[in-house]
């Protein structure tokens, strides 16, 4: 069950619409299933059809407006609007449920308590099977205005709770900070330049594969500054000259109105690819140990680390399925596993293995902050083989392409594990996430070996901010 708030200034405008055929004539039956406590009975309240076929709505929003007309300080916006949808597998509602619901709405947000005859007027309208409009004017029938403040979170929590008093499909929370959307001018750009993708998502791709297998701090930022198409300044410290506190991107291509180049800093990508969080991956527990290291500069054959790799997977899979409560660093860590195989294998065009990892990385995302794992722990090893086959890189060999598809079911496997994990934690969004990764991965087909793409590095200038000249990305690059 999904609410949807906006404000607005005129009521009866509103109440036109929702009484009127809709954009698509999609709006049957408008009545009313709820009002206020005192309005009196709901038909004595309905729009009346006048002789002409047309409905007159005075009556209606005269009774609303009355305590925004005799208001002390009315909001320049006092006509609240929240709509609230069911999933499409939940069964239709009766108009006496709906009313529960809208009361159970409008009580939490604060709009109505239970029990306040003083409260705002409102009325729920249904013209839908799956969905009530609930309207309100923003000032108390004592005079005084109601904000409405944290309206949009107590209406989830409402929504959840209605979930489940009427055993709906339990709408889990959407992964936050794995990832920063799009703003509505960055859709319309990309779709008038016909680009697949906006440049802060293709950023996010880029800057999470060089985050995935960087070894350190240095590592990280000269992977960046190899991407031909990404563009790096990098901010000083105002307290701390010479110290870097943060880092930005810029698409190449991707410019403002007047031609400025458009940077994205780290965290307004994803949260966890902000420096101060990158940094916690390269903590002296987490990153590579000597032997490690040797490994990672010898580039063992990828056939093996593929074995290797899918050997470890299937032991994750089993520890997710035991150990629930210790599963986010290997969660974690096998979402930089196939990170790292998607970037090998699909470079910078993307496709389905790309696609499987951005999902699963929402699918393991956890709200708070937690260091990568540490040597010791089931997940070390995968991000150790991560990096491993990322300097490997990608081949034609049958015999690669044999062992990377032996993988590539491996991961489909822990991403049903991580998917049956999120659903027992009613994590659903998540849940729902790592179920595509897990179908994207079941249908992955192989690239044939003459199609194959071999990731190419090309040097690129580095547009720097306030830095220190001895900055590893300042030092002969």
């Amino acid at each position: 069950m999904i609410p949807n708030i906006t404000r607005g200034q005129r009521v009866q405008g509103l109440l036109f619409y929702l009484w009127g055929p809709g954009r698509r004539e999609e709006h049957t039956d408008p009545h009313l299933v709820a009002a206020w406590d005192g309005a009196g009975k709901l038909t004595d309240l309905e729009p009346v059809v006048t002789p002409a076929g047309s409905r007159d709505f005075r009556h209606l929003s005269e009774l609303l407006n009355i305590p925004v007309g005799a208001g002390r300080n009315p909001p320049h916006k006092p006509v609240w609007h929240c709509s609230v949808r069911t999933h499409p597998n939940d069964p239709v509602l009766t108009d006496q449920q709906w009313q529960d619901v809208a009361g159970q709405v409008v009580a939490r947000v604060g709009l109505a308590p239970d029990g306040d005859e003083k409260a705002v007027r409102w009325i729920a309208m249904r013209h839908g099977a799956d969905h009530i409009h609930i309207v309100a004017t923003l000032v108390r029938q004592d005079r005084r205005t109601y904000w409405a403040r944290n309206d949009y979170p107590l209406a989830q929590a409402a929504c959840r709770d209605v979930e489940a008093q009427y055993d709906l499909v339990r709408v889990g929370p959407p992964g936050q900070g794995s990832r920063s959307w799009p703003k509505a001018g960055e859709l319309n750009k990309t779709a008038r330049r016909r680009r697949p993708v906006t440049p802060r998502d293709e950023l996010r791709r880029r800057v999470r594969d060089a985050a995935t297998v960087a070894l350190d701090e240095d590592d990280f930022f000269t992977r960046v500054i190899r991407d031909r198409m990404v563009t790096v300044q990098l901010r000083q410290s105002e307290r701390d000259p010479g110290q870097i506190t943060g880092y930005a991107v810029n698409l190449t291509g991707d410019t403002a109105a007047n031609g400025e180049p458009i940077f994205y800093g780290g965290g307004r990508l994803a949260a966890d690819l902000s420096l101060n969080r990158l940094r916690q991956r390269w903590h002296p527990d987490t990153t590579l140990a000597g032997a490690d290291r040797r490994a990672h500069q010898l580039r063992p054959p990828p056939v093996e680390m593929y074995h290797r790799a899918a050997v470890l997977i299937g032991e994750a899979s089993r520890h997710l399925a035991a150990n629930p409560e210790g599963a986010a660093g290997v969660a974690a860590a096998a979402a930089d596993m196939l990170t790292a195989l998607a970037a090998a294998w699909e470079v910078t065009v993307g496709g389905p293995l790309t696609r499987a990892a951005e999902l699963f990385d929402r699918a393991t995302h956890e709200p708070t902050p937690r260091r990568p794992a540490p040597v010791g722990t089931p997940g070390y090893p995968l991000r150790t083989i991560a990096r491993i086959l990322a300097a490997a890189g990608s081949r034609r060999e049958q015999n690669d392409l044999r062992a990377m598809m032996q993988l590539v079911r491996a991961m489909a496997g822990i991403a049903d594990a991580v998917a049956e994990l999120r659903a027992f934690q009613q994590h659903l969004n998540q849940a729902e996430a790592a179920r595509q990764a897990a179908a994207f991965l079941g249908a992955y087909q192989p690239p044939q070996p003459a199609t194959v793409a071999l990731p190419v590095y090309l040097p690129l200038t580095v547009a720097v901010g306030p830095t220190a000249p001895n900055h590893p990305t300042q030092r002969g690059r």
